[in-house]
């Protein structure tokens, strides 16, 4: 092995961004470690592509347990890695779980951030290991007076957290940014609005409509029950947004960066956007909790669905008890400084997820047919 192969340490490994961020480090030629929580079933299908056998040569991937929650766990895993650059990206990160469970999101998204920079400063590794803290739009609470003169969110901007996952987030922000300053440490904060990909989260809207979409369109699932349509959102694709994760961390100086796309969606648009892709043109009526979605057309010989049938609807329990109305980031800097230059779009993100869960849906049904799966999420 290369004494000048690099090391990665990813926590939140088995998330969305974790398994891109492997893909694109190992891709690099990194030596990447993950850390991984014990559960009783797995929970690595993001990642299973990337295993390696222990027993093989030219191990470039490793998997470790662990958990943000337990100090002496985190400073084991560093001490044995010894990384140049630690990702933490695990984190309690559904907004509207976390009013649900605000002591928890506390105690991994805030504090684990400061058990991860406390043990890189314990262990003497502050020179060698460059640390990138996933941070998030939830921080600056939507208020429109916080945006700046161009009507976006920068690296300025003042922030207003909605929720316990942006209050717990923004204790990892300033921790990190402390720790900059304090120790000299490589500290940097990426502060991500909304990223998406086939591999998001069955939980989160966007992901929830594009699969709706797929069950809906495949006659799977009848309606799809949202919250707050009126709700914008600035979204672009997991895959660009790790890139710039790892661009933040080879620059001469550590600083913090805003990642975004400057376009903001409505949640009704993003629900047309996705049936659009199976040929479904759909309409909308009535307002807040008693706006619907109807059937306008169906252009698509696959997938017939009758005219007038209502497929999505609000329900008031997915409302947050304070909301985030807007969120639209000014990526500037980051195009600037860093060179970043996003690959997808908007109508590319929703096609490539709409696409996947449509595969995703025939291959659950032919299981289910055959008497290989007796249950799934869609029934």
């Amino acid at each position: 092995m290369s004494s000048a192969k690099k090391v990665a340490l990813v926590t939140g490994i088995t998330g969305q961004d974790g398994s891109y961020l492997a893909e694109l480090l190992l891709e690099k030629g990194y030596e990447v470690h993950g850390v991984k929580r014990r559960a009783s079933s797995f929970n690595t299908k993001r990642i299973d592509h990337l295993y390696q056998d222990l027993h093989e040569g030219h191990i470039n991937f490793r998997l470790h347990y662990g958990d943000l929650t337990d100090s002496m766990n985190i400073i084991r895993i560093i001490q044995e890695v010894q990384p140049d650059e630690i990702y933490n990206l695990g984190a309690m990160s559904h907004v509207k779980v976390s009013f649900d469970s605000p002591e928890y999101v506390a105690n991994v998204d805030g504090i684990g951030t400061l058990r991860i920079l406390e043990a890189v400063r314990i262990l003497g590794l502050e020179k060698k290991t460059r640390i990138y803290q996933a941070s998030t739009s939830e921080l600056y609470g939507g208020l429109p007076e916080n945006k700046n003169e161009k009507g976006f969110y920068d690296e300025n901007s003042p922030f207003y957290p909605r929720s316990p996952y942006g209050v717990a987030k923004i204790y990892g922000f300033w921790i990190t940014k402390n720790y900059r300053e304090a120790y000299n440490m490589f500290a940097c904060n990426g502060v991500l609005f909304n990223h998406e990909s086939p591999r998001r989260g069955e939980t989160f809207v966007t992901r929830k409509i594009t699969m709706a979409t797929a069950a809906i369109a495949l006659g799977k699932q009848d309606c799809l029950y949202l919250g707050n349509l009126n709700a914008q959102r600035d979204w672009g694709h997991a895959k660009d947004y790790v890139e710039a994760m790892w661009r933040i961390l080879q620059q001469d100086k550590p600083e913090d960066y805003v990642l975004a796309m400057g376009v903001t969606t409505y949640v009704r648009d993003f629900v047309r956007l996705s049936f659009a892709e199976v040929g479904i043109e759909l309409t909308f009526e009535g307002t807040e909790e008693n706006e619907i979605a109807k059937v306008a057309k169906c252009n698509n010989p696959a997938y017939q669905l009758e005219i007038g049938k209502v497929v999505v609807r609000v329900d008031p329990k997915y409302y947050r008890p304070t909301e985030v109305d807007l969120l639209i980031g000014d990526p500037t800097k980051s195009k600037t400084k860093l060179g970043w230059e996003p690959k997808y779009d908007l109508q590319g993100l929703v096609q490539e997820m709409v696409a996947a869960d449509i595969d995703l849906v025939k291959r659950e049904k032919l299981l289910k047919e055959s008497g290989y799966l007796v249950t799934n999420q869609f029934d």
